[in-house]
Formats: C-alpha cells, sequence, structure tokens
C-alpha cells in the first residue's frame, strides 16, 4: 500500500512539473501591424460569425432552387372501420329454385325470387400508400425570388468585407495605442534614470550644505510625477493588450510581442496620406452594400408584379391499399396540370405594388446619401489626418526643444547658475511636451488607421 503511495505521489509531481513547464514555455505570438490584421481575419469571433452568414446565405439560394426541382413525397394513412356499410342490390330470380313440374304457379314464381347477398363497401382495416411527383414549370415569383436569394448572398459578402474592415481598424488603432504607451515608458524611464542621479546628487550636496532641502524635496516631487507616469502608463498598455489579444481571437494568457516600430509606421502613412489619394466612392464596401440593397428592393417589386402572372406545375399520383374492398373505386395513377391565376384581388395586389415602388424610391435615396455622406468622410478624414500631422511636427518640435531646455537648465542647476524650482518647472514642460507629442502621434496614427479602411487599403 505504501508502495503504490509512493508511485502515485511521483506521477502527480511529475505531472505539476510538465504542467509548469508548458506553461513557461509557451511561445511568444510576435506580430507586425500586417500580421495582426491577418491573423483577426482568421481568428476574430465577429469574422468568423459573418463567415457563417455566408454559409446561410449559400443554403438559403439553394433551398430556393430546390423549390422549382422535381418534389417527391410519400404518404402513408391507416384506418380501422368500426362500422362497414352493407349495400344490397336486391331480389334476383333463381331459376335453380323453381320446381320440377309441367305448370309452374304463380307462387312458383315469386318463391324463385331470392334476396341478394349484402355486399360490404369497404374492409376493417386498411393501409393506404400514396406517392406524388411534382414539378414547377413556370412561376415568376420563383424566377424573382432566386434573384433575390442570389443579391443576399452578396450583401452578405460585402457585410463580411465590412467587418473585416473594421476589425483591421480596430486592431490598428490598438497596436498603434500599445506602441505609443511602450514608446513613452521607455521615455519616461530613460527620464527617471537622469531624475534620480539629479535627486542622489541633490541629496549629497544638501548634506554637504550646498543647497537647501527644499531643492531635494521639489526634485522627489518631480521624481514622483514622472514613476506615476509610468505606472499609469504600463496599467494602460495592459488594458490595451488585453483589447488586442480579444481583436486577435486568442485567450488572455497568450503572450505577445509587436515587431514594428513607430517611426516606420508614420513614414509609411506620410508616402500614402501627405500626396492626394484618389478616392472611388463605388469601390467602398458601405457604398457596395447599399448598392446591393436597392437591388433587393428593385427585385422586390418585380416579385409583386409577377404575383399577377399565372402559376403552372405539373403532377403524377399513385395510389394503392393494401386491402382493396369487394367494391374498389380508388384511380391508382393519375397525371395533371394545375394553373392559378390570380382574377380580382379587390386592390390588395396594387397597394403592394405601389408599396415596393415607394421602397424602391427610398432606396434610390438611400443611395444617393451614402455616396455624399462617403466623399464627405473621406475629405474630413483627410484633412483630419493633415493637421494630425501637423500637430505631430509640432509637439514633435517641442518635445525636443523642452529636453534641451531640461539639459542645459540641468547643467546651470550643477553649475550653480540656476534655481531648484527653474529646474522642476523645466522638467514639469518636459513632461507636458512629450505627453502631448505621443497624444499626437496616436492621433495621426488612428487618422492613418481610418483612412485606411475608407480606401480599403489593408
Amino acid at each position: 500500500m505504501n508502495l503504490k503511495r509512493k508511485y502515485l505521489s511521483i506521477i502527480i509531481i511529475l505531472g505539476l512539473i510538465h504542467n509548469g513547464y508548458s506553461q513557461d514555455s509557451k511561445e511568444v505570438l510576435k506580430l507586425s501591424i500586417a500580421e495582426a490584421k491577418d491573423f483577426a481575419i482568421k481568428n476574430n469571433r465577429s469574422v468568423q460569425s459573418a463567415k457563417i452568414d455566408i454559409s446561410i446565405a449559400d443554403k438559403k439560394v439553394w433551398e430556393t432552387i430546390a423549390t422549382g426541382l422535381p418534389q417527391i413525397n410519400f404518404a402513408t394513412n391507416y384506418q380501422h372501420q368500426f362500422s362497414i356499410p352493407q349495400l344490397s342490390f336486391g331480389s334476383y330470380f333463381d331459376v335453380n329454385s323453381l320446381p320440377d313440374a309441367s305448370y309452374l304457379t304463380k307462387s312458383d314464381i315469386e318463391a324463385a325470387y331470392k334476396p341478394s347477398p349484402m355486399v360490404s363497401l369497404g374492409v376493417p382495416n386498411n393501409v393506404t400508400f400514396d406517392a406524388t411527383v411534382s414539378q414547377l414549370i413556370f412561376s415568376g415569383e420563383y424566377i424573382v425570388g432566386l434573384q433575390a436569394t442570389k443579391v443576399l448572398k452578396q450583401v452578405s459578402e460585402k457585410a463580411l468585407v465590412r467587418t473585416e474592415d473594421m476589425t483591421k481598424e480596430s486592431v490598428s488603432t490598438t497596436y498603434y495605442l500599445i506602441l505609443v504607451l511602450q514608446e513613452n515608458v521607455r521615455v519616461l524611464k530613460n527620464s527617471l534614470k537622469y531624475t534620480d542621479q539629479t535627486y542622489e546628487e541633490m541629496i549629497k550636496m544638501n548634506q554637504q550644505g550646498f543647497n537647501e532641502e527644499t531643492d531635494v524635496d521639489q526634485m522627489k516631487i518631480s521624481r514622483s510625477s514622472i514613476e506615476t507616469l509610468i505606472r499609469s502608463s504600463e496599467s494602460q498598455e495592459g488594458v490595451a493588450m488585453k483589447l488586442l489579444q480579444y481583436q486577435l481571437g486568442i485567450n488572455f494568457d497568450q503572450n505577445v510581442m509587436l515587431t514594428d516600430s513607430l517611426p516606420g509606421i508614420i513614414k509609411q502613412g506620410n508616402m500614402q496620406y501627405l500626396s492626394s489619394p484618389q478616392f472611388n466612392v463605388k469601390n467602398n464596401i458601405d457604398y457596395q452594400i447599399v448598392s446591393n440593397q436597392k437591388d433587393i428592393s428593385s427585385l422586390m417589386l418585380k416579385r409583386e408584379k409577377s404575383k399577377l402572372l399565372p402559376t403552372i406545375s405539373s403532377f403524377y399520383r399513385h395510389e394503392d391499399m393494401t386491402n382493396k374492398p369487394q367494391f374498389n373505386f380508388l384511380v391508382k395513377d393519375v397525371l395533371g396540370v394545375n394553373l392559378s391565376l390570380p382574377i380580382v384581388t379587390s386592390g390588395q395586389r396594387s397597394a403592394k405594388i405601389s408599396q415596393a415602388k415607394f421602397d424602391l424610391q427610398k432606396s434610390n435615396l438611400n443611395l444617393d446619401n451614402t455616396e455624399q455622406a462617403l466623399i464627405m468622410e473621406y475629405e474630413t478624414s483627410k484633412s483630419d489626418y493633415e493637421t494630425a500631422y501637423s500637430n505631430f511636427i509640432t509637439n514633435e518640435e517641442s518635445m525636443q526643444l523642452s529636453k534641451k531646455i531640461y539639459d542645459r537648465t540641468l547643467i546651470k542647476y550643477k553649475e550653480g547658475v540656476t534655481t531648484s524650482f527653474e529646474l522642476t518647472q523645466n522638467i514639469s514642460q518636459f513632461l507636458t511636451a512629450e505627453t502631448k507629442y505621443y497624444y499626437s502621434v496616436l492621433s495621426l496614427l488612428n487618422a492613418k488607421a481610418k483612412l485606411d479602411r475608407i480606401l480599403g487599403i489593408n
């Protein structure tokens, strides 16, 4: 018994070690911005749901096609009759019942009339089989319906493209946010390193009587401000990484490393959008979706009009039963044609046609409105990008100047030329300029992501 427990303990320990090793050795997912968007297109749950909608549309098209193909139906029916109707054909003259005599009396003749046996008009138990083959020959509504399902499939396909575009934009903005936060943390940590050095030097100078304790306290406040900014940025980075993992469609325990750099992405955007890219509204996916919806409205009008046409179908039916009665009037095989034609609908059909016409007018207006709105959105987004780029250049220069001023002030302070108050002011000025710079970087990249979506750039 002890030996079994010993082996069981070893197995459990080895299992725990293996699980721990597996978790530690989990590979890091390294992604560039392009790889992140491609990965999301394959794994994002919203995109996968849109792909399922296309599969549903495929089946809907086949469902509509199948209604015009031959249909075979089989039915069986069991019946039990508690009381069977009886039929009598009256009396009949039975020659064999006449007596053998040379002379027949009236009573002999009357006695020769015998009642006929009763005939059952059914059977107590019976099973009936019915097999019917039908084929639609002509239906205007069927033809239009088939066209409509194909357009609906196109709408589903366009909706998938739109979902992919929106997912790419979301992934891009989150990717950019993480890069900005990481770069901000890196710069802040470098600033904190230099601030720590200055703070330590101030403490030593204060101990030797070369400065006041207020100088040390002011530098300590600046140091604490930088630490707070670092913690805040790292916290935001962690939340942004969770959001990116969600958008990529992976678990939160999967480590992700971003391989692109901010300067390269900024340069790429500047090459694309500081020029004047051509915008063809008809290539925009939102315009194409609304255009498909207008096509559907047009087909719905055709569908209502097609209901004025006749519907023609043919059928063949074979019917049989297992227990046939004595008198069986069942027709086993029937071949026929059905024709259905509306004659008088009391204005109902005309009202539906009018409604479909109004829907088509609304669809045309919606398409025109969408076209103008997309052109306006593009012009606004392009203007936003140009403004964001201008702010980016200005804030980049301001950050570099404030850093240069801070470095010079630090040298002057060490030489005893300036005060600690001026030094802490310059530190605060540099941190403010740095915050504005990274905010402008993020605004620039978000404007780029929006233009990418509008222009359909992957």
